[in-house]
């Protein structure tokens, strides 16, 4: 019990940390931008662009991996129930509403950790973009005051699992 009270304690210096940067309206501003980028929209129409060009593998992974991750998503965030910064710190309000009352683990970085995973498992190449930009998005929550930063490194560690799960997972379909 004692590790947990000691890594909420370091989540809250560490989100207070973020939030009394000098440069916060520019951040806050960035991030506003970066967040809405892994709203999901963009996952819609690249899963169309993979169907025009015929890549049907990638595409039933992807789908594959984001029933997943949204049903794992889900659980976790309704089974643990943890506040949002602005329910868990007195006074502090959030720079967005957030979609949902809970916080853990990050949707947005789950998200964008599976595609990012995908994507570099299907086009190598995509790498050198797409984990800077899933970065981005876990440290645009925080910004934004709708996350702390475990609640994204949970993100990411469950969104790049289910990726890797579901890639495993569709390749032993094919090959049966």
């Amino acid at each position: 019990m004692r590790i947990i009270i000691t890594a909420i304690h370091f989540d809250h210096l560490t989100f207070s940390w973020c939030h009394q940067r000098r440069c916060r309206r520019y951040l806050v501003a960035i991030s506003r931008k970066v967040s809405r980028s892994a709203d999901g929209h963009l996952y819609g129409l690249l899963g169309l662009l993979a169907w025009s060009q015929g890549y049907y593998h990638f595409l039933v992974t992807a789908v594959t991996a984001f029933v997943a991750e949204r049903g794992c998503y889900f659980v976790l965030k309704n089974k643990i129930q943890r506040n949002r910064p602005p329910d868990a710190i007195p006074g502090f309000e959030s720079m967005i509403k957030a979609a949902d009352r809970f916080s853990f683990p990050s949707g947005h970085t789950s998200a964008a950790f599976l595609m990012a995973t995908l994507l570099y498992s299907h086009f190598p190449g995509a790498a050198w973009f797409m984990y800077p930009w899933a970065c981005c998005v876990a440290g645009s929550r925080v910004m934004l005051g709708v996350h702390f930063p475990t609640d994204t490194l949970a993100g990411a560690t469950l969104g790049t699992s289910v990726a890797m799960g579901s890639q495993l997972l569709v390749a032993n379909q094919f090959t049966l």
